[in-house]
């Protein structure tokens, strides 16, 4: 068992029974052009979690643990996009316009892959969402009983909304999550705190709430943190 420090009390979990889930880290969101920016937002307040999402990601790849990435987009021809989503807000583009990275959050567009710093690998299951929760109209549900994952490590953007969704999607269906608060972010830093805190809220509520270093420190020969500087007596040669 591997026991990380975290609020509102430490989260552990069995190796053998974890995945690492990265929510929405696409283009549309985290780039000038894409659906973010289209909606008013400063989108470089989502960059800082690139950094501790991809020290998180080779973690994970160096254990073997499994990886799911999650993208919101629709059909091409837009038939599971409902008009109450469609339609809401005051976009300079909506849902399926065109935009400088291809037809927003549409499947198939630039804007809608993933940033090329978190790129899913070979072997690591990419899903395809037409909604906030990773849940909806997926199979993840099916995907972590296949593989016996029983506790999740939660990453992505933005944390008021696609992250809030899935972990309260998750703890109903009785799935255990650590939210890694530097590797989710929202264009509302305000947002961002009042989501973790609701989270770990009377005893976990919903989720416990870390960091990217907690977790790294909790695991043995994980990969080095930023800005330290590992010499060749430290790893025995």
């Amino acid at each position: 068992m591997i026991t990380v420090t975290a609020d509102p009390f430490p989260f552990t979990f069995d190796p053998d029974h974890v995945a690492l889930l990265c929510i929405d880290f696409q283009r549309d969101f985290m780039e000038a052009g894409g659906f973010g920016e289209s909606l008013g937002n400063d989108v470089s307040r989502l960059r800082t979690t690139i950094e501790p999402t991809k020290r998180v990601l080779d973690l994970f790849r160096s254990q073997g643990w499994p990886v799911i990435h999650t993208r919101e987009g629709h059909r091409p021809d837009l038939t599971d996009l409902f008009p109450s989503k469609r339609d809401r807000g005051n976009p300079s583009l909506r849902i399926g316009e065109e935009g400088p990275m291809g037809r927003l959050l549409v499947r198939g567009s630039a804007g809608h892959g993933i940033v090329p710093e978190l790129a899913p690998v070979e072997g690591e299951v990419v899903l395809d969402k037409p909604g906030k929760g990773s849940f909806y109209a997926t199979d993840l549900e099916t995907i972590l009983r296949a593989r016996g994952i029983t506790h999740l490590v939660v990453t992505g953007v933005t944390t008021e909304v696609c992250v809030q969704s899935t972990v309260r999607e998750a703890n109903d269906r009785g799935f255990e999550s650590l939210i890694l608060a530097d590797c989710t972010g929202s264009y509302f830093p305000e947002f961002h705190e009042s989501a973790l805190a609701m989270f770990s809220a009377q005893g976990a509520i919903v989720g416990w709430v870390g960091t990217s270093d907690a977790l790294l420190d909790a695991i043995p020969h994980a990969p080095a943190k930023a800005g330290t500087v590992t010499t060749d007596e430290e790893v025995g040669q």
